[in-house]
């Protein structure tokens, strides 16, 4: 049995909403892979009297198209959609069988309006919480346009393919063979680079009387505690979810004992949509001006906003060790996700830089896929939970280096070797990788603040226990303050503190 009985319950419960019947036409073999997938698909089948299996010609082996007897969706799935894409194939599943995509108006007709003729073909590992979006947009656009198709292919069943297309991370998505894009994308994203549309511009002189920046916890919390207040709120994000977004198992969120940060964020945007809050997304603040009675936030060339007060709630993004080969070789061998683009170094040689909770849990993943996992610390000893190092003094293949100053990646299309020098001894060593992962800890989001609130030496705003920046007007919470503890509880309680100050700070005002 491949499907648990939670599984089987679950789906039976979602195929209920089906409004058409699907055919899920299946390419198989002898092989144990296309064995395990037929057992799938026959499991699934017999869930519905609306669902039937039969066999068809396909590129690759194992696969099925899921399909209508009327229409052919342009939706195929190359090996086991478990793990996170098994929410792919279940909307898929739903989607061809007549329940509509839950998009806008705006976004269905620039679907339909696409005129070229794409095949995409996404590589995905299971463990990627990042993927399932791009495989769900892809597959939408494939399932209204009758020009578009796509193929989720699972790296590991093909891992010779993905050596051959060296795709060494994940999301990697190819347009008629040649690869087009790579990472996080949601649907506007991928539009906008199948047609690129100009940008919204804004020129709000009336002014909010909060205006919230970030869409992770801390921003969030603080638009839901102003809007509930009764005022006029607007929350600005280049993408919401932030970092969070990023995070796959978190096991301290007060109330649940296990959630993933795609999944808590879903949750949190919900909730943000709850309110009548302004959730302007896909822009970039540029800097900030404060003027006499308000704040003016400035987005490029897509305009401006204005606001009585302001909360900075811009989080913190992955720091890099600004090695000759870092920027060359991203996405090509270098990750800074072993959740995403682990199962692609099954049985080779990585290399994590880190010592820290995050790189030390990255390498208890690596060693349970890895041929070997080499661990470089730059200080004298590691620095993660004594829990966590106990777990990975246990590993066999593991090797812990310390006191090791990274001086280069090198490779020649992709990674194949790390040099770093011995701080004692300042012998150089090379060691060879075929994958590298970097988590040396987090940068605030604060380069547009730096012309009007003072940071400290680390970038962060400085804030005071009310999460007052040094401008009477601006507030500031979470990761990209210098707040003690980085955690998403925190974040999301300085981002309340941020919010009621700021509403005080208007009553006072009159």
């Amino acid at each position: 049995m491949v499907l648990t009985a939670e599984l089987q319950q679950q789906l039976s419960q979602y195929l209920t909403l089906l409004e058409k019947e699907v055919v899920l036409k299946a390419c198989l073999g002898e092989d144990p892979a296309s064995q395990e997938v037929k057992s799938f698909l026959e499991e699934v089948v017999a869930l519905s009297g609306k669902l039937s299996l039969t066999s068809a010609d396909l590129k690759l082996k194992p696969s099925f198209t899921i399909d209508r007897k009327d229409y052919d969706s342009g939706i195929c799935f190359a090996g086991l959609p478990l793990g996170h894409e098994f929410e792919s194939f279940v909307l898929a599943l739903l989607q061809v069988g007549g329940r509509a995509p839950k998009i806008s108006p705006e976004q269905k007709a620039r679907i339909e309006g696409l005129k070229q003729t794409c095949h995409f073909e996404t590589f995905v590992s299971l463990s990627c919480h990042n993927c399932p979006d791009v495989v769900q947009a892809l597959n939408i656009i494939s399932l209204l346009n009758p020009n578009i198709s796509h193929s989720m292919i699972e790296g590991g069943s093909f891992k010779d393919l993905a050596d051959k297309y060296q795709v060494m991370a994940v999301p990697t998505i190819f347009l008629d063979g040649k690869e087009w894009a790579s990472g996080r994308q949601n649907l506007d994203q991928i539009l906008d680079l199948l047609s690129p549309q100009e940008k919204p511009t804004y020129q709000v002189d009336e002014p909010y009387d909060c205006l919230v920046i970030g869409g992770g916890p801390a921003g969030a919390s603080a638009a839901i505690y102003t809007a509930r207040k009764g005022l006029k709120v607007a929350l600005v994000a280049k993408s919401f979810g932030g970092q969070v977004n990023e995070t796959l198992g978190i096991e301290n969120m007060i109330g649940q004992i296990y959630t993933e940060g795609p999944k808590l964020m879903q949750q949190i945007r919900a909730h943000v949509e709850h309110y009548p809050i302004d959730l302007i997304e896909n822009v970039t603040v540029s800097s900030l001006e404060v003027e006499d009675e308000k704040v003016k936030v400035s987005l490029g060339e897509q305009g401006y906003l204005t606001s009585k007060t302001l909360i900075v709630a811009t989080g913190a993004h992955w720091r890099l060790i600004n090695v000759p080969g870092e920027k060359e070789f991203k996405a090509k061998g270098i990750s800074y996700c072993p959740h995403c683009d682990g199962p692609l170094f099954k049985d080779k040689p990585v290399v994590v830089i880190g010592g820290g909770n995050s790189g030390i849990e990255a390498a208890l993943d690596m060693a349970n896929l890895a041929s070997s996992v080499t661990v470089l610390e730059y200080a004298d000893h590691l620095k993660a939970d004594a829990v966590l190092l106990e777990r990975l003094r246990e590993k066999s293949n593991v090797t812990i280096v310390t006191k090791a100053n990274t001086t280069a990646i090198e490779g020649q299309g992709k990674v194949q070797s790390l040099t770093y020098v011995d701080r004692d001894s300042q012998e150089s060593h090379t060691i060879k990788a075929d994958g590298v992962f970097i988590l040396v800890g987090l940068v605030p989001n604060t380069d547009f603040v730096k012309n009007c609130l003072t940071l400290n030496d680390k970038g962060e705003i400085i804030v005071d226990e009310r999460g007052q920046s040094n401008q009477e007007r601006i507030f500031a919470a979470g990761d990209c303050t210098n707040s003690t503890y980085k955690q998403i509880v925190i974040s999301m309680g300085s981002g309340a503190t941020a919010a009621l100050s700021a509403h005080d700070y208007l009553m006072r005002q009159g």
